[in-house]
């Protein structure tokens, strides 16, 4: 009697890596020494330090949340679970995505980009926070234009938005210079009170008007990735 053949061994389907799981992990966007990039988790233990350090003067409040309020250990643990929580929201109809910003492989702050139904609007908001220790650096003008970058030669925007508070002339300064357009104002309430917020828009064309005035020497990796996870490609 012969013996049954046996089946052709098969081979054992490859480790999926990191970035094949979530292609936001490979996402890089560099000029000088500058970078964004998508926390892991030590870093945003790093963010969490800084931000327990200071983000802003004491008698000022530049967030409609006041997540920067409490002990250092409750401000550290507000970026914790915020960010945490934004994980669930990189999806193709509604992401919120905040790269950490280094410099010189130091974290140094978060630049974030929020959408939703970007495939069809083309459109984005930005917002971003830097350690107290950080300002007045011209980090806050570079990081956004990375970002712009990003969007608008990256992922196609058409639009990209933005607010500050009427008394907060610092963010609109970096705003206008980068030559956003005034886009009206909102009415709303900041830590139990009144407060105007400035909006403003940058379109494509004038992106494109100023291409040798503000553009960095940018360089970008995992981009195509990024547009997967997104459902623009």
């Amino acid at each position: 009697m012969t013996a049954p053949e046996q089946e052709p061994a098969q081979d054992a389907p490859a480790a999926l890596t990191d970035v094949e799981i979530w292609p936001l992990l490979g996402l890089r966007v560099r000029s000088g020494d500058l970078e964004l990039r998508a926390p892991d988790d030590r870093m945003l233990l790093d963010l969490a330090r800084m931000a327990a350090r200071g983000v802003h003067p004491p008698d000022y409040m530049p967030f409609l949340v006041p997540w920067t309020r409490g002990t250092p250990v409750q401000v550290a643990r507000s970026v914790l679970t915020y960010q945490w929580g934004l994980r669930q929201r990189t999806t193709p109809a509604d992401w919120a995505i905040e790269l950490a910003v280094l410099r010189d492989g130091e974290v140094v702050g978060t630049q974030g980009v929020y959408a939703k139904d970007f495939a069809i609007t083309r459109t984005a908001e930005t917002g971003s926070w830097l350690g107290l220790e950080h300002h007045h650096q011209g980090i806050g003008t570079r990081m956004r234009l990375l970002v712009l970058h990003l969007l608008f030669e990256g992922l196609g925007a058409q639009h990209a938005t933005t607010s500050a508070f009427v008394d907060n002339p610092g963010s609109s300064g970096v705003t206008r210079k980068i030559g956003y357009r005034p886009n009206g104002v909102a009415h709303q309430v900041r830590e139990g009170g009144p407060v105007e917020s400035r909006l403003y828009i940058l379109d494509r064309a004038d992106w494109d008007a100023r291409r040798d005035e503000l553009r960095l020497d940018v360089e970008t990796e995992g981009v195509e990735g990024l547009r997967e996870q997104l459902g623009l490609t």
